[in-house]
C-alpha cells in the first residue's frame, strides 16, 4: 500500500517539535540566523551603481595600455554619467520604444523636418549601409570620388553594384566630372562634406548646383560627419535642403564632435518615404538604449560641443604649424584630422611611431601611400605625435 506524502510530511513535523520541546535553543538559532543574514547583506548589498569602485588590470603594461587606463579614471563628468546611469536603472519594458521615439522627436526638431523623415543607425556608417541595400543592386552604378570614405565601395560591392570612381581634383570632389559620369544605371552618388580621409570640402553654391543638375529618381547621399567642425562661413548645412531635393539623404554621426564613437549613434535625415524604405531594411534594434540615452544627454549639452569644436580648432593650428615647421606637406582639413603628406612611403613611419606609443593612420589603402593621417588631439597629445614624428623622420 502506497504511503500519503501528508503524512511523511506529519511525521517530520512531529519530530521537529518534539526537538524544539527537549531544547528550546534549538527554536532560538532556527529564527535568529535567518534574521541576522538579512540584516547584514541587506544593508551590504547596494544597487546603486553610481559610485561603485571599479579595478582594470593592466596585464599589457605598455605605454598604451597605461594611458587608457588613466583615461578610464579621469571620466566623472556628470553631464555624460547620469543619463547613462539613469538609463541602466529605467526599469521600464518600453524604455527602448521611447528612447528611439524621443530622440527622433529631437533630431527632428533639430533640423526642422518631421520625425518620419530620421532614420537611426549604428553610427552613421549603419545608415550608408542601408542606403546601398536599398537602392543598389547587380547592374546599377555606385558614384563617387577619388579618396572618397571606404564604406561607398565596400557597401556597393556587398550589393553587386557597380563602382564609378571619378578622379579627384586637389583631393577633393570634381563636380562637373561626376555630373558627366551619371548615367541611366546610376543608383547613388556619395559626397562626404568635409571628405574622410582628405578632409577637403564643398561651398554651399558648387554642392547646391550639382545636387539641382542630378536627375530626381537618383539618390543623392551627402555624408556629413565631420559637419560640427567645419567653421568655413560658405559650408553648407544640406539637411536644409531637404524640402528642396526629395532624392537627397543627408547623414551625421554623434561619433566625432559630440564624442561617442564607442556607443554607435548616427543618423539618416531624408524624405519621410525614402526614410520608410530605409527603415524596413534597418536591424529592430541596431542602436540600444543605453546609446539613444547618451545621444539625448549629448544634444543637450551644447557646451561641451563649443568646446569640444574649440579644442579641435586649436589642435588644428598646433598640428599645422608644427608640420610647417618639419618642412612637410598637408591637406587642408576642415574635420578634425590632418593628412600629412611624408614625400614617401608612409608605412615604415607609422611603424616607427607605432614603436613609441604613437598611433596614425595610414590610408596607403586610399591610393595615399606617402599620407598619414593624424586626428587632432588635446595639447599635449599633439605635441607628443610632432616630437615623435620629428625624431623618426
Amino acid at each position: 500500500m502506497r504511503a500519503s506524502p501528508l503524512r511523511g510530511l506529519r511525521a517530520v513535523v512531529t519530530k521537529e517539535l518534539r526537538q524544539v520541546r527537549r531544547d528550546p535553543a534549538t527554536l532560538f538559532l532556527a529564527l535568529l540566523i535567518p534574521v541576522v543574514q538579512l540584516t547584514i547583506f541587506g544593508y551590504a548589498i547596494d544597487t546603486e551603481i553610481r559610485d561603485i569602485p571599479t579595478v582594470v588590470v593592466d596585464r599589457s603594461r605598455t605605454r598604451s595600455s597605461r594611458a587608457f587606463t588613466e583615461a578610464l579614471g579621469a571620466i566623472g563628468d556628470r553631464r555624460a554619467l547620469d543619463p547613462l546611469i539613469a538609463a541602466l536603472q529605467d526599469k521600464s519594458s518600453h524604455v527602448c520604444r521611447a528612447a528611439v521615439q524621443v530622440l527622433a522627436e529631437k533630431l527632428a526638431g533639430k533640423h526642422g523636418v518631421s520625425p518620419a523623415a530620421i532614420t537611426l543607425g549604428n553610427g552613421s556608417n549603419d545608415v550608408l549601409d542601408m542606403i546601398a541595400r536599398v537602392f543598389l543592386a547587380p547592374g546599377k552604378e555606385s558614384l563617387f570620388s577619388q579618396y572618397a570614405f571606404a564604406v561607398y565601395p565596400i557597401s556597393s560591392m556587398a550589393v553587386g553594384a557597380t563602382l564609378r570612381i571619378v578622379p579627384a581634383v586637389d583631393y577633393g570632389h570634381d563636380l562637373v566630372a561626376m555630373r558627366a559620369m551619371l548615367t541611366e544605371r546610376t543608383g547613388v552618388v556619395w559626397i562626404a562634406n568635409p571628405n574622410n580621409p582628405t578632409g577637403t570640402h564643398l561651398g554651399k553654391s558648387a554642392l547646391r548646383q550639382f545636387i539641382e543638375s542630378v536627375p530626381s529618381h537618383l539618390i543623392v547621399v551627402i555624408d556629413e560627419a565631420y559637419f560640427e567642425y567645419a567653421n568655413d562661413d560658405d559650408f553648407p548645412d544640406a539637411s536644409q535642403w531637404l524640402g528642396d531635393f526629395p532624392n537627397l539623404i543627408v547623414t551625421r554621426t554623434f561619433s566625432k564632435a559630440y564624442g561617442l564613437a564607442a556607443l554607435r549613434v548616427g543618423y539618416g535625415l531624408s524624405h519621410p518615404d525614402i526614410a520608410d524604405l530605409l527603415n524596413r531594411v534597418r536591424q529592430p534594434f541596431n542602436v540600444d538604449s543605453f546609446a539613444q540615452a547618451a545621444a539625448l544627454a549629448a544634444l543637450q549639452d551644447q557646451d561641451y560641443l563649443r568646446r569640444s569644436v574649440e579644442v579641435n580648432e586649436q589642435g588644428m593650428r598646433q598640428l599645422t604649424a608644427g608640420i610647417e615647421r618639419l618642412g612637410l606637406e598637408y591637406i587642408p582639413s576642415a574635420g578634425n584630422f590632418l593628412t600629412i603628406d611624408l614625400g614617401r612611403d608612409a608605412g615604415p613611419v607609422d611603424q616607427a611611431l607605432l614603436r613609441l606609443g604613437v598611433v596614425t593612420r595610414p590610408v596607403a589603402n586610399y591610393g595615399l601611400p606617402n599620407h598619414l593621417r593624424v586626428s587632432i588631439g588635446l595639447a599635449d597629445e599633439n605635441s607628443r605625435f610632432l616630437a615623435a614624428l620629428e625624431q623618426v623622420l
